[in-house]
């Protein structure tokens, strides 16, 4: 029974997902609406913990934009860095003034961070970039042109993989990040109802921050201050106060993603707990928005609680070798889709079909057994983004 009950809902959350959204572009608005005749006044924010001088990297990037000079304002706030830190960013803002570089007076998480340049700034557009990415030169002008409507209030862009090819595990997140922005996200992008906005790389109009403020400062769980997932909660908040959001694949940065197995899977735990938390308190209003868009999120808050307990079945059963075997075929297929399409991209831009395979090992883990853990750990408290990158 629970077999079906788990194939059903896999089988409703890919209808939905990729047929229902290939479909639904034949007869509705395009995904990627542009105005390019809007030039608002821009502050980027970096939150920053113990990059060291990568750092630099992060803000040159981001100061190099192509974006109108007089226009660009770029702010980093050091979260209580334990290295030097806050030294590099420092040398980066002596040579140009743009930059500005504060330091919280105590560690208090990127929520903290992202709440203080709300109030510090007075762009009408804010736009987080996480310390770890280079931003691509177009990319803030390409956020910027998709404010087609007033009622828009986040544009996310396309974080894609900076270490591709230095292992399996990396080339095995390439596609996983390439199916979450080409096609995970196009039923919510039709109805500019995306539901998590990586801060990897993302534009707001501060006037919504600002009028969140009061929701964003509080955020707790049994008492204990929670800094991870800020992303999900803070685009979820967006969306339940009537805001629409979007994301854009012309607006592109790199990250470094994780090379080992221990920090994968410790990425992949604080990514869990978000999701518990993040579709416990959605289902309360989700329901409102459009219907695909409503079906869509339950299906996967679902999944979230099916699939553990059929990994853990399968196990006490000795049918894990058969899961596994499973997966393996349809990922497969998922990575033979990816090859396909990114064929006249350059070599060093793409991976292998078979790259998505190992997913069929670590899936069982991070979809299943690290959702358990997850369920236990909620209360942790530690800094949102990593201390590998993630």
């Amino acid at each position: 029974m629970l077999r079906i009950l788990v194939q059903a809902l896999a089988l409703v959350g890919y209808v939905n997902r990729y047929i229902g959204a290939c479909l639904l572009r034949l007869v509705r608005r395009p995904l990627d609406e542009t105005v390019d005749d809007y030039t608002p006044t821009v502050t980027v924010v970096v939150p920053l913990y113990n990059e060291g001088a990568a750092i630099q990297e992060t803000l040159r990037s981001v100061l190099a934009s192509a974006y109108p000079h007089a226009l660009l304002r770029v702010l980093c706030i050091d979260d209580c860095s334990t290295d030097d830190s806050h030294a590099q960013a420092c040398a980066v803002a002596r040579d140009d003034d743009r930059l500005t570089v504060i330091r919280n007076p105590h560690n208090a998480g990127k929520r903290t961070s992202i709440n203080h340049a709300i109030r510090h700034a007075d762009s009408e557009i804010l736009i987080s970039v996480d310390s770890d990415v280079i931003v691509l030169p177009d990319a803030i002008r390409e956020l910027v042109r998709r404010f087609a409507r007033p009622e828009i209030a986040a544009v996310g862009g396309w974080v894609d993989v900076r270490n591709k090819h230095q292992n399996w595990l990396t080339r095995m997140q390439v596609l996983k990040y390439w199916y979450a922005y080409y096609l995970g996200k196009n039923i919510e992008r039709l109805f500019r109802r995306v539901m998590s906005v990586s801060g990897c790389l993302a534009a707001y109009r501060r006037a919504v921050l600002v009028e969140l403020l009061p929701v964003l400062d509080e955020r707790t769980f049994l008492g204990a201050p929670i800094r991870y997932g800020e992303d999900r909660y803070l685009t979820r908040q967006i969306v339940k106060a009537g805001h629409h959001t979007t994301i854009t694949l012309s607006a592109r940065c790199r990250t470094f993603v994780p090379a080992t197995l221990g920090e994968y899977f410790s990425q992949q735990l604080r990514w869990r707990r978000a999701n518990l938390l993040d579709y416990a308190a959605g289902c309360t209003h989700v329901w409102r928005l459009p219907p695909l868009v409503a079906i869509n999120y339950f299906v996967l808050a679902l999944v979230l609680i099916v699939y553990p307990i059929g990994v853990v079945r399968a196990i006490a059963a000795h049918r894990i070798v058969h899961v596994v075997m499973v997966h393996v075929g349809f990922l497969a297929l998922f990575g033979g889709y990816y090859r396909w399409r990114v064929r006249a991209w350059p070599a060093e831009e793409r991976v292998g079909p078979l790259a998505y395979v190992p997913h069929a090992l670590c899936m069982p883990i991070t979809s299943g057994l690290l959702v358990v853990l997850a369920l236990f750990t909620l209360d942790a408290s530690s800094w949102e983004t990593r201390g590998p990158p993630r």
